[in-house]
């Protein structure tokens, strides 16, 4: 009788470790973002220990915790790693950047012998940006590979601060049309044209330029006009709307940090829109 006693208590305890073992586990523990993934550790585990006299090594592993299940002061037991469901990672992807060579296909449009920058002298950002949507985008700037990785640094800033991006494609998806890309909000950099209203080389021609949300942020000339009629209710400044660039705030001081000016600072003309190298 003895023998059958203990055979049955030992399999009510198996039954009751396993009720145990699964309670409590599921995503507690879990980084909130997806840069920091959580994996649980697996579940030593010795063959040898589970060998030995007995009915079974079941029974005998069951038995060896009874007085711990019987014991009133006991510490309630914990599940064994590994165990449960490994925590999922939540949030949105990390950004990355990926820099490349320009072929002469990526410029068909906005790149031409003569132009002040030789092809071998740009660059292709891929990199990750946040939309208007709430959501993560890739994207792709073309810029002189002189300035490449610093661009890329701002725009990690800026996705960092989930500041909002409408687009982000490279000039020639509108055949080299800057009217058609600000039209579009599109978020560019290069493209070999002279600058607005002079007969000399803007700094896009350089690739050493970008356009932000051209749209929240346009070029509004001295008389208060602007190019773009989907645009007339982002003219004035100080302005308080998603992807709106205001003097002295995060994005402007991001680009400040690696040395490059704001046409939103210029006297008469208002660029807005407009970051370079040297301010113009």
């Amino acid at each position: 009788m003895t023998s059958l006693w203990n055979r049955r208590s030992a399999v009510v305890v198996a039954a009751l470790v396993g009720m145990t073992g699964c309670a409590g586990v599921g995503d507690a523990g879990a980084s909130g973002t997806a840069r920091t993934r959580v994996s649980a550790p697996a579940a030593a585990s010795s063959p040898s220990s589970m060998a030995g006299a007995g009915p079974s090594a079941a029974q005998a592993s069951a038995a060896s915790v009874t007085p711990s299940l019987v014991t009133p002061s006991a510490a309630p037991i914990s599940p064994a790693p590994g165990s449960g469901p490994t925590p999922s990672p939540s949030g949105p992807p990390p950004f990355s950047a990926k820099i490349e060579k320009v072929s002469r296909d990526d410029v068909r449009h906005s790149w031409r012998p003569g132009c002040p920058v030789p092809l071998s002298g740009l660059r292709k950002i891929t990199m990750t940006y946040w939309g208007f949507d709430d959501q993560a985008h890739t994207g792709t700037l073309v810029v002189n590979k002189k300035v490449a990785e610093d661009v890329a640094s701002v725009f990690g800033k800026l996705y960092d601060m989930r500041y909002p991006i409408r687009r982000m494609e490279p000039v020639d998806v509108y055949k080299g049309s800057d009217y058609d890309s600000i039209d579009a909000d599109n978020t560019s950099a290069f493209n070999c044209r002279n600058a607005t209203g002079s007969g000399s080389w803007s700094n896009h021609a350089y690739g050493l330029a970008v356009d932000l949300n051209p749209r929240e942020n346009p070029y509004v000339y001295a008389n208060g006009s602007n190019a773009h009629r989907n645009a007339d209710a982002f003219v004035d400044r100080p302005l308080k709307k998603p992807g709106v660039i205001n003097d002295g705030d995060r994005v402007v001081r991001a680009f400040r940090q690696i040395g490059w000016g704001w046409g939103g600072s210029w006297s008469g003309a208002k660029d807005y829109q407009h970051f370079s190298v040297n301010g113009r």
